[in-house]
């Protein structure tokens, strides 16, 4: 009884000091982030008084109505050879926020200066300092994965950081490398990533196995049918109008980003699959394999609708502020659609053709393992 008790007190103090470590950690990098100022290569002033702000009333040919300010800041710079000298500002924001913010007090900015005849130093506001802002929502985002999650949700963030780590290795890779097509430099990277995260999540077990392989052929097989698709039809109804500024092949760009766009949702499908059948197979071992495949149509069915949902969500609400600013610029819906809902759309169907693939997938190579596993015991 001692020894039980002794082990729960240890559990807890334990915990406490897990919170308490990552309590110090988050105070340390929030302090860290209010004087980083010497980390950046760019000018940063702290806005420190508001001398005059003007406003406009502006019209375009579209006759939407809009207020433009020209505030006059006064600001001290805090990193570069001009540190501690005071910089008068000029920035323009309108009500709509369409590109610069409203400053305020003690605002930290990136700068543009500019030397000029007096001894007074001139400049212009480029952009906001938002790493403070981040770096809160950041926090928030891992003291709830942590607390609800517990080991499963440390594991799911190292995961995240992981995977934002090869995505942006494939990225510099494939501007490095121009002669080597994006969709092939990603498709190694979804590879790379359905393993590494599931192994992370689920750890080495049968169903781990079962969902990485699910995942890797529902997700390459809507790649192949999204391909000969689009090669059947040449491409037609696609407007790749929002790729031309890449200056590079925006067909092979464009399956990449299905590909790895489809991949989170497939992975669900993948995990949903293997978890659910190995866990009625661990509360009863003597399930047949007919029961376990009429409760996976089952658990396909209930999840199939719902992931395809959220996949026309995620990609459809993104083109929202560029639906608006046609549609403002008189732009007829026919044409406001098609240039702005072609490839989301056409992300949307192809994930959704990856769920509905991934679930017979998940359901058979899931009972694959149950079955070898049951002949084994």
């Amino acid at each position: 009884m001692n020894k039980c008790k002794n082990m729960l007190m240890y559990r807890e103090n334990g915990q406490w000091i897990y919170w308490g470590i990552l309590f110090f950690l988050c105070l340390g990098s929030l302090i860290f982030v209010n004087y980083n100022y010497s980390f950046y290569d760019r000018p940063i002033a702290q806005v420190i008084e508001i001398s005059d702000e003007r406003q406009v009333e502006v019209t375009d040919g579209s006759q939407n109505h809009d207020t433009v300010y020209t505030q006059s800041l006064v600001a001290t710079i805090k990193n570069g050879e001009e540190k501690g000298q005071q910089l008068e500002l000029t920035n323009e924001y309108s009500d709509s926020r369409a590109y610069h913010p409203k400053l305020s007090k003690g605002d930290d900015v990136f700068v543009s200066i500019e030397q000029t005849n007096t001894d007074k130093l001139v400049g212009s506001m480029l952009d906001m300092k938002r790493d403070q802002a981040l770096l809160i929502v950041a926090w928030i985002f891992i003291f709830v994965l942590l607390a609800v999650g517990r080991k499963q949700g440390l594991f799911a963030m190292i995961s995240l950081v992981v995977n934002a780590l090869i995505i942006a290795y494939a990225l510099e890779l494939y501007i490095d490398t121009s002669n080597i097509s994006l969709l092939f430099i990603m498709s190694g990277a979804v590879i790379v990533m359905t393993i590494l995260s599931l192994l992370f999540v689920s750890g080495f077990q049968e169903q781990t196995y079962a969902a990485i392989i699910s995942t890797l052929l529902g997700t390459f097989m809507l790649l192949f049918i999204t391909v000969l698709v689009l090669w059947l039809t040449d491409e037609q109804g696609l407007r790749f109008e929002e790729m031309a500024f890449l200056s590079r092949p925006p067909q092979a760009i464009f399956m990449a980003g299905v590909l790895v766009g489809a991949l989170g949702a497939v992975m669900d499908i993948g995990v949903s699959m293997a978890s659910s059948l190995f866990s009625l197979y661990e509360k009863n071992n003597e399930i047949s394999i007919k029961d376990l495949r009429e409760s996976g149509i089952e658990i396909g069915k209930d999840i199939m609708g719902t992931m395809t949902n959220i996949l026309f969500f995620a990609y459809v609400s993104g083109t929202i502020p560029s639906l608006l600013l046609y549609l403002m610029n008189d732009a007829s819906l026919g044409f406001t659609l098609s240039m702005n809902l072609s490839l989301e759309l056409t992300r949307a169907l192809a994930g959704g053709i990856g769920i509905v693939l991934t679930i017979p997938i998940g359901l058979y190579t899931t009972i694959l393992f149950i079955h070898r596993k049951q002949v084994k015991s």
